[in-house]
């Protein structure tokens, strides 16, 4: 993925040619991706980015650390619940078979 900021002008995360870059941190390292987003996913991306006011990188890092949390949790025989601010209501949110289905598809890694 090209690393941009809310206006489209390269974000100061951008990494040259592929190449890893460290950020900072002793032994750590970036990688850099191409990601291909749906209409709705894109929209999604620039709202959750606006919200927060971090970059699109940063959006996405954060939102797959989450995924992974939530993963590990329904693994785990957990759930993933919402509460909503205006009902109070309760909800489970169904994003992964329970549990996680580790067996591979094929052409799939």
């Amino acid at each position: 993925m090209t690393s941009t900021d809310n206006h489209g002008q390269p974000g100061p995360d951008t990494v040259d040619s592929g190449r890893a870059a460290s950020d900072g941190r002793e032994g750590s390292r970036l990688e850099r991706i191409t990601v291909n987003l749906a209409p709705r996913t894109a929209a999604a991306l620039e709202h959750a980015s606006a919200l927060t006011s971090d970059t699109k990188t940063d959006t996405i890092n954060r939102a797959l650390q989450i995924y992974a949390l939530f993963a590990d949790v329904v693994d785990n025989g957990g759930a993933v619940l919402l509460r909503y601010a205006d009902s109070g209501e309760l909800e489970r949110q169904r994003l992964f078979p329970e549990p996680y289905d580790h067996t591979p598809r094929a052409g799939k890694q």
